[in-house]
């Protein structure tokens, strides 16, 4: 294979990586655009390799790549006691690889439709989060300064929250306090003010959205 043509394959992997690693990082996701071009480039420099290698049959070191990035993809994955974070992420990176992969082997035109097809997934997911819909739950949790009766959070939930659901609830009466802890759904914008609308009450310590 030409010097020109592995130059080329490489700076289109990493350019389409970049850019891509550039929009998950700016949207505060677990990877940023670093991981996405050490793994696209990778996939990328093994597949050349795989190609000159073994140009009769490339498809086991090929195979290799894509089954041992999803390793990589796990570790992505943050759980905790609620739900399971990261799952888009650990998928974004086993598809880079792929793109790296397809890439590597001048399969342009697949590359390119693929890249499409996962930008216009990430226009649908922004559009979903942004309006509450699906998945895109978030956790909250209110720490009160004396006890309260359950369904004064609840009123304040029902007016901002398209749905929500009581996690747990901790009383401490030495100290004469409460904690909440909540999985809410709604819009974007009407979760964003819970927090001020809590803090308005006299007897809310803190509240916390994530």
């Amino acid at each position: 294979m030409e010097t020109e043509i592995i130059i080329i394959r490489f700076v289109i992997t990493f350019v389409l990586a970049l850019l891509f690693g550039l929009e998950r990082q700016k949207s505060h996701k677990p990877i940023g655009f670093g991981a996405f071009i050490f793994v696209s480039v990778g996939a990328c420099a093994l597949s050349i390799a795989a190609v000159t290698l073994t140009p009769d049959n490339p498809l086991p070191l090929l195979g290799a790549v894509i089954t041992g990035i999803g390793f990589l993809g796990a570790g992505a994955l943050i759980k905790t006691t609620d739900k399971i974070y990261g799952a888009t992420t650990a998928a974004a990176i086993w598809f880079f690889a792929l793109l790296g992969l397809l890439v590597g082997i001048g399969y342009y035109r697949e590359a390119g439709i693929a890249y499409a097809s996962i930008w216009a997934i990430v226009a649908f997911d922004r559009y979903f989060e942004r309006h509450g819909i699906g998945l895109y739950q978030k956790r909250l949790e209110i720490g009160t300064s004396k006890i309260i009766n359950e369904k004064d959070v609840k009123g304040l939930l029902l007016t901002n929250t398209r749905k929500f659901k009581l996690m747990s609830v901790d009383i401490n009466k030495k100290d004469n306090q409460m904690k909440f802890v909540f999985l809410i759904e709604g819009m974007r914008d009407d979760i964003n003010r819970i927090p001020q609308k809590f803090y308005e009450k006299e007897w809310c310590a803190y509240c916390k959205v994530e």
